[in-house]
């Protein structure tokens, strides 16, 4: 279609999915390489993680979500561009990611089958939409979460899509995804703990968004909950339990214990 690039919708999309960790596509990629499965062959599948991953960043952004300002560092898409727009782009990406899932590349049919189910399941009512519900539903909730509600939160609206991108490596070599499972569950858990731990600690210049906004809000968090060293030791002890589940790979595995120790050691 002429003209199709210069669509606000399409640039928004684009702006958008720029930088950022790349965690998720990393950890497709990675997985993969591990278990024999080439990059070229993955790469649709960690470009689908990171567009969905997008999507989820530029709704959660918007006024009736998180209401945030800044993303990245960058004036977030509702901000930049308006509000219909910010919906209008996140709903392209989250669909271009199941497009992506399409890709004859990826292998046979039951295994394009089994990445859309598990994207669609990790990112849905089951998984991340359901963290998000959960969130939202906190903010006026007649007393603050516990921690195993904010744990349970969390596993949806954060890990569920860790865990999904580590065990795409398994689907896509027809392996076992039990210790890739895991080892994203842990890790994904230590990620938001350290999130938490950012807010409390962090330079905006650094993490790229706002800081101090959930202790403001009066939001039990994990360093609300635990106290900032136990929240500091817990998402140490979390990623050694994700190295440990990477223990039959050996030597193999040592880029996704990289990644683990790495997460507990960001800045943003």
């Amino acid at each position: 279609m002429a003209g199709l690039t210069d669509q606000p919708v399409i640039q928004a999309m684009r702006y958008a999915a720029q930088g950022g960790k790349r965690l998720r596509g990393f950890l497709v990629l990675e997985s993969a390489r591990m278990l024999g499965v080439a990059e070229t062959r993955a790469i649709s599948a960690a470009a689908a993680v990171e567009a969905l991953h997008a999507y989820s960043l530029v709704h959660d952004d918007m006024p009736c979500m998180d209401d945030d300002a800044l993303r990245r560092g960058l004036p977030t898409v509702h901000v930049k561009w308006d509000e219909a727009t910010a919906v209008l782009a996140g709903d392209a990406l989250q669909t271009l990611a199941f497009e992506m899932l399409t890709d004859p590349a990826l292998g046979a049919g039951d295994t394009r089958i089994a990445l859309v189910a598990g994207l669609a399941k990790a990112s849905g009512a089951e998984g991340m939409v359901l963290g998000q519900a959960l969130d939202i539903a906190a903010e006026t909730a007649a007393q603050p979460l516990t921690l195993g509600q904010i744990t349970e939160l969390q596993a949806g609206k954060t890990g569920a899509l860790i865990r999904f991108s580590a065990e795409a490596g398994a689907i896509l070599a027809g392996a076992d995804r039990a210790p890739l499972r895991a080892y994203a569950t842990a890790l994904g858990l230590a990620f938001q703990i350290w999130d938490d731990v950012l807010d409390v600690t962090g330079d905006a210049a650094l993490t790229g968004k706002a800081v101090g906004k959930d202790a403001a809000a009066g939001k039990a968090t994990f360093v609300s909950l635990l106290g900032l060293d136990e929240a500091r030791a817990r998402a140490t002890d979390l990623v050694r339990q994700a190295e440990a589940a990477l223990s039959p790979y050996g030597a193999a595995a040592q880029n996704l214990i990289d990644c683990a120790r790495f997460v507990i050691a960001r800045q943003s």
